[in-house]
């Protein structure tokens, strides 16, 4: 939608919805400075009389007689009183101790299948008349042709951008007066279109989202429009050292024959070559209703829902989908850094890692309880060390990014340029000593922070709907989310280093540092870490094997 279109794939998070409505503060009025209230001219003459009886002959002022000092402590009052009247002479010096996290309970997820073989995901929730509905297709930017990477993000953000029965304008003009939210996006594994609506408007609204997922044009002058924004984009990249560590990071831990070795939104080179072919090609072949899944929550019933997806999305013809094809990741080999030149640079970009998992991993809660430890909250190892302890950034972490196929594991950090080299010695150290016993504290530390923010992600209509992307698209139980709970209580110290042993191995890692080369990279080689590669900004992954390594 023009002004409005999502660049699919430029940021690690999705984007937020941003519905929360601006407080305005109580309205405060003052009388104006020339009215003097009632009370005033009563202390007023109060005074005066006072004044008048004092300076009266005859009269005597008595000596005020000051209080004693109070100088033993031990009778002074310290008992403090509330507004019940009840006193207490000492107050709790420990926090109180956590019961055990209760289970989440949610609505249950009902699902119906279309003749088509769309399938339905349905959660009710009645207590606002609202609803949103996500149209889950699954496939993403891995689907990517070769040469054309970031074809599946370009599609995505056209679909907004004109159908055969609206333009780009008609759509956010209609978008506006039913004051409606529509976007569409893509990403690794799945593309989407989503719908924010109050249930009033809810036959308008969802005609709408039909005519923009079925019927899209693709129009030429918009495909160009977002062309050229996309090559501004990519162009403003170069100069961003998070950018440049995050996409070389990936094309060397993946490779050139694995689609997780390309950017989402491409290259530049293959920003250029897509055409308007390739768009309505991908969208024939990906976009099927044996592909989709149509999740609605809110004040809605599953009858009704079916009624209304039979009658817009019922005519979409089913067909063949092509499977993504991954080939084979490198095999991981001796700790090699690889130093990006950002000449000047006063910070250095830190990306350290390797293969990951895929979602269905039977590892997956383990994983997340040592991943939540070693760098995945505010109280983690490696943002303790490094930022609280040290001082060497503003914030560390460490992820597991869980696709269809194994995706990436990666510590990172934003580091002082001049710290770089000491950045890594607490990278290093960090990552071998997560493979020891973690202590009991720190284990039940990490467990309820998983179990006790779990309820927060499901507070609105929006927020429920995207957390069943994970279990439509990865084919995960229904009940994932209510035994979520007892999964994470059920992780032992056994498991934490079991996991850690078998996917963190600081002796087999890529390590990527974009910096100012000429003061790092001579505090790199006396770490000793490994071999040195000095690589472009822009560089393809098959010409790894062309680089100076030193």
């Amino acid at each position: 939608m023009r002004g409005n279109s999502l660049k699919s794939g430029m940021r690690n998070e999705e984007r937020g919805t941003g519905r929360h409505m601006e407080r305005r503060g109580p309205v405060v009025t003052s009388r104006p400075s020339f009215l003097i209230p009632h009370s005033a001219v009563a202390l007023v003459l109060l005074v005066s009389a006072c004044a008048k009886a004092a300076s009266s002959p005859g009269s005597t002022r008595p000596v005020p007689t000051p209080a004693p000092a109070v100088t033993d402590t031990a009778h002074r009052d310290t008992t403090r009183r509330d507004t019940t009247g009840t006193t207490a002479t000492s107050f709790p010096t420990t926090p109180p101790a956590l019961g055990p996290a209760p289970d989440v309970q949610l609505p249950p997820i009902q699902t119906r299948m279309l003749a088509n073989g769309m399938k339905l995901v349905l959660v009710e929730q009645h207590e606002l008349p609202l609803a949103d509905f996500v149209l889950l297709v699954g496939t993403g930017g891995e689907a990517d042709p070769a040469g054309r990477a970031g074809l599946a993000t370009l599609a995505a953000d056209l679909l907004n951008e004109g159908t055969t029965t609206r333009n780009a304008l008609q759509i956010a003009d209609q978008t506006a007066y039913l004051g409606i939210q529509l976007e569409s996006g893509a990403g690794w594994d799945q593309s989407r279109v989503v719908l924010h609506t109050p249930t009033a408007q809810l036959d308008s609204a969802l005609a709408l989202f039909a005519d923009v997922a079925l019927r899209p044009s693709f129009p030429t002058a918009e495909l160009e429009r977002l062309r050229k924004e996309r090559l501004t984009d990519l162009l403003q990249l170069r100069d961003r050292p998070r950018a440049i560590a995050d996409r070389a990071y990936a094309s060397i831990v993946f490779g050139g024959a694995h689609p997780y070795g390309h950017p989402l939104v491409g290259t530049e080179a293959s920003t250029r070559a897509v055409t308007r072919a390739d768009v309505e090609r991908f969208y024939r072949a990906a976009y099927r209703p044996n592909n989709a899944t149509l999740i609605a929550v809110g004040d809605l019933t599953l009858d009704d829902v079916a009624r209304r997806a039979e009658a817009l999305f019922g005519t979409w013809q089913r067909g063949p989908v092509p499977a993504a094809t991954f080939g084979a990741a490198p095999k991981a080999g001796a700790t090699t850094l690889y130093v990006i030149d950002k000449p000047g640079a006063v910070q250095s970009s830190i990306r350290i890692g390797g293969v990951g998992v895929p979602r269905t991993t039977g590892d997956y809660f383990p994983l997340v309880v040592m991943n939540t430890i070693l760098g995945g909250s505010f109280t983690s190892r490696l943002n303790q060390n490094l930022r609280e302890t040290h001082g060497y950034t503003y914030g560390a972490g460490s992820r597991f990014d869980m696709r269809r196929s194994a995706g990436p594991f990666t510590a990172q950090a934003e580091v002082t340029g001049t710290k770089t080299d000491s950045s890594l010695i607490q990278f290093m150290k960090e990552l071998r000593s997560i493979r020891d016993t973690v202590p009991t504290t720190e284990l039940r530390k990490a467990k309820s922070l998983l179990q006790l923010q779990l309820p927060a992600n499901f507070e609105t209509t929006g927020s429920i709907a995207t957390q069943l992307v994970p279990v439509v698209l990865y084919g995960l139980p229904l009940d994932f989310y209510g035994n979520y709970v007892r999964q994470v209580e059920g992780v032992t110290q056994a498991d934490v280093q079991r996991v850690a042993r078998q996917y963190v191995n600081p002796e087999n890692v890529v390590v990527v540092v974009v910096g100012d080369r000429k003061t790092v990279e001579p505090t790199l080689r006396a770490l000793n870490l490994g071999t040195i590669v000095d690589r472009e900004i822009e560089e393809k992954p098959a010409a790894a094997e062309r680089t100076k390594s030193r």
